[in-house]
């Protein structure tokens, strides 16, 4: 008969007061809250200024209704109501933006007949992989290679590696995607270059369809990638160029620690603090780049979906697009920023802007 274990003492209400408040109170607790304040002021002006930028765009969704001559008057007046679009605009913001505070609803959309957030939730994982590789590949090939360079400051594989920074941070994604395109069908059928799976994808196991998958994001995560490791490569030799000069590196060489540990250990742990920082606003640019992306190698994301929703003219899909884009963004600089105090403690979040 084994013998029973001791139960956990039972906290009383005043403990669990206390710990609530103390987590409450704490200084990222409050830096979070200070930014989700900022995040719905951003996200309120970002919709207006979208809304009414939209509602520039000569005509709306019901033009190519109303350029077919077997569609009545009737059908078109009976669609302008259910879209809403027979209001004024700033009435039409209004209804659009009280659903979306009262019932978290988008809308529906005018193209597919179906509420927005059913849309877009098919479409956000696909960017956020898309997104999430093309960083971890930047960052996996950039820092050493800008630890390279600052470590043999000068020497030819310094000097090579600029000029390969160079060249591509002077290529837009614009240009690296045709250049992809045209290496996929000198080298067909080795990459594919359209969707994200197989025919067979549903025919595989889990790990078959995991490599499927894999494979299928191998070109668009260059594609955005190379730019982007070219100028992180840069600035992380920079940063640890300047590192390098400081004092504390000198005193610590001067007590005899080992080369790898000075540049490593010390060196490099505080010349990533910066890159940290450039973190959130990397993720906008991929984000960016993924829109042209996505349409080069017809990956269905949100760089897709909004295309052909502003081609559409479907104005509540543009506008969910957008803010779901935006709330990506500020979460990852919400991230980047809780990740450098944990790189480095002496940063404190209350002194962040």
């Amino acid at each position: 008969m084994t013998p029973s274990q001791p139960s956990r003492p039972q906290r009383s209400p005043v403990e669990v007061w206390y710990l609530a408040q103390n987590f409450l109170l704490s200084e990222t607790s409050l830096y979070v809250f200070k930014r989700v304040l900022q995040a719905i002021l951003t996200l309120f002006l970002a919709s207006i200024f979208s809304f009414f930028v939209i509602q520039l765009s000569p005509g709306d969704f019901l033009d190519l209704y109303r350029q077919n001559p077997q569609v009545s008057p009737e059908t078109i007046q009976q669609l302008e109501e259910q879209f809403g679009l027979n209001r004024p605009v700033w009435e039409q913001y209004f209804r659009w933006l009280w659903q979306v505070v009262s019932r978290f609803n988008f809308g529906t959309s005018f193209a597919y007949q179906r509420p927005v957030a059913a849309v877009l939730w098919e479409r956000i994982p696909n960017t956020l992989l898309l997104s999430v590789s093309s960083i971890i590949v930047t960052w996996a090939i950039a820092i050493p290679l800008g630890i390279v360079g600052a470590v043999k400051q000068n020497r030819f594989i310094d000097q090579f590696l600029r000029v390969v920074s160079y060249l591509g941070q002077g290529v837009p994604t614009l240009i690296t995607g045709l250049l992809l395109l045209f290496f996929a069908q000198i080298t067909a059928p080795l990459f594919p270059i359209g969707g994200i799976t197989s025919i067979n994808h549903e025919d595989l196991n889990w790990f078959g369809k995991m490599l499927d998958v894999a494979w299928h994001l191998v070109l668009p995560t260059l594609a955005l990638s190379v730019t982007s490791y070219a100028g992180l490569q840069r600035i992380m030799r920079g940063q640890l160029l300047d590192v390098l000069r400081q004092d504390y590196i000198r005193t610590a060489r001067a007590k005899g620690l080992p080369e790898n540990r000075v540049i490593y250990v010390h060196a490099v742990r505080n010349a990533m603090n910066p890159m940290i920082t450039l973190l959130g606003f990397e993720f906008a640019n991929i984000l960016a780049g993924a829109f042209i992306t996505e349409n080069y190698f017809n990956w269905p994301g949100l760089g897709r979906l909004i295309l052909q929703a502003v081609q559409a003219q479907d104005l509540y899909l543009v506008m969910a697009s957008l803010m779901m884009g935006a709330v990506i963004l500020i979460v990852g600089n919400l991230l980047a920023d809780i990740a450098l105090t944990f790189v480095d403690p002496r940063i404190r979040l209350s002194e962040m802007n």
